[in-house]
């Protein structure tokens, strides 16, 4: 089965096709992707796998034309990677809310289209993008099913006195205001992965996943499910991350909004886009420049260094609390997965919970799936690489193989 997965944001689109094999693994044909939409000068880069990489720039005026550059490119004479569209046998969709309507990922009806529309005003900037490509494709590729997988289904396991707030519980009842969580197909693929590597059954293990990236969470999941998670009703709570200034008093917030006169978008955009590492280091949302900075001695990369790694370490002792126990922990995404020195700052003080860290095995590790604990290590630690697109594929190819019986 060929499967098309989009990653549509307020401007971009990310996207993949992948011969699926089998339920659990496929091939890349190729990706890439489109970006500033809606500008004067729109870009599509396409990479073929094993081929040379292509770009062109023109306008872009919206999502229905970025798609169609995108499927022009697959059948393109000279790096189009199928014959024709007619083998799309479907489109998977990255969706980032689902709400509390979507438990896990759903075959695409009007049904499931009026419930994501529903749940644009909890994600005003991805979820009107998300379901302007389910429409785009409705009219270039009408054959084909879709499929939207949502980055917060796996979370909707969380029981009631985890995901809600003590605020009036009339405002949970009014406009759902509650912790919803992200990352979850990350969350769920690499907990899935560690444990097949490791031999262990996932619905019998507790463990903690942290998606450590410019964007970042962590996760406790028991026995395959997830009991908590550091996001909450938006991604900006949690950890430090890139941009994002992570858990803050509110009471703060107020506070600089009465001093600067501050309106509620320049306060969202404080938190959102002026917080973090950039914001404390006051140099750039990248771990390899606040690290690089800090060896030169800048205090205030180290600074934000520290705070992220201290955060980090905090969130994994809170969610071991409340599991009671923990048998595996997951470092991935483009932290996680690639950098030595944030792994082994965060595992030094967890020598409490049985950790026997190795060393010599994370040294230099990037990019690989490996185990970095020692033998003696009651806590078994993992670096694990993510693929939320091949989740998005694999999901589409199991719902879709399933409707048609």
């Amino acid at each position: 089965m060929i499967i098309l997965v989009l990653n549509c944001g307020s401007s971009s689109i990310k996207y993949q096709i992948m011969r699926m094999d089998n339920a659990d693994a496929g091939t890349l044909l190729a990706k890439g992707i489109v970006e500033r939409i809606g500008l004067a000068e729109g870009t599509i880069s396409h990479k073929p796998s094993g081929g040379a990489a292509c770009s062109s720039v023109q306008p872009i005026p919206n999502h229905t034309v970025g798609i169609n550059l995108i499927l022009e490119a697959l059948v393109h004479p000279v790096h189009g990677v199928i014959a024709g569209l007619d083998e799309v046998n479907a489109v998977g969709h990255r969706v980032v809310h689902g709400g509390e309507y979507f438990m896990k990922s759903a075959l695409v009806n009007d049904e499931v289209k009026a419930a994501i529309e529903k749940c644009i005003e909890l994600a005003p900037l991805h979820n009107p993008a998300n379901l302007e490509g389910i429409r785009s494709m409705e009219k270039l590729l009408p054959k084909a099913p879709q499929v939207a997988v949502f980055d917060t289904s796996f979370h909707q396991t969380m029981p009631p006195h985890v995901y809600l707030y003590a605020l009036p519980y009339r405002y949970y009842e009014a406009y759902k205001i509650r912790r919803y969580g992200f990352h979850g197909t990350s969350h769920r693929y690499v907990a899935q992965k560690a444990c097949k590597i490791l031999g262990l059954d996932f619905y019998s293990v507790n463990m903690v996943t942290c998606h450590l990236g410019n964007g970042a969470s962590i996760t406790s999941i028991v026995q395959g499910k997830s009991y908590d998670t550091s996001m909450g009703f938006t991604p900006v709570d949690g950890l430090v991350m890139g941009t994002r200034s992570g858990a803050i008093d509110p009471g703060a917030l107020f506070y600089i909004a009465d001093k600067e006169q501050l309106s509620i978008a320049e306060l969202s955009n404080l938190i959102n886009r002026q917080g973090g590492m950039y914001g404390v280091s006051g140099l750039s949302s990248d771990m390899r420049d606040i690290e690089q900075a800090a060896k030169s001695g800048n205090e205030m990369a180290q600074l934000a260094r520290d705070m992220f790694v201290y955060r980090v370490r905090k969130f994994i002792g809170a969610q071991v609390a409340v599991m009671g126990k923990v048998d595996v922990i997951v470092f991935t995404g483009g932290v996680g997965e690639n950098d030595d020195l944030v792994r082994a700052s965060v595992c030094r003080n967890l020598e409490y919970l049985g950790v026997d860290f190795d060393d010599d095995a994370n040294r230099g590790l990037r990019g690989k799936d490996m185990l970095i604990s020692k033998p003696s290590s009651k806590v078994k630690i993992m670096a694990v690489t993510t693929n939320e697109e091949l989740v998005i594929a694999m999901d589409t190819m199991s719902i879709v193989a399933a409707a048609a019986g």
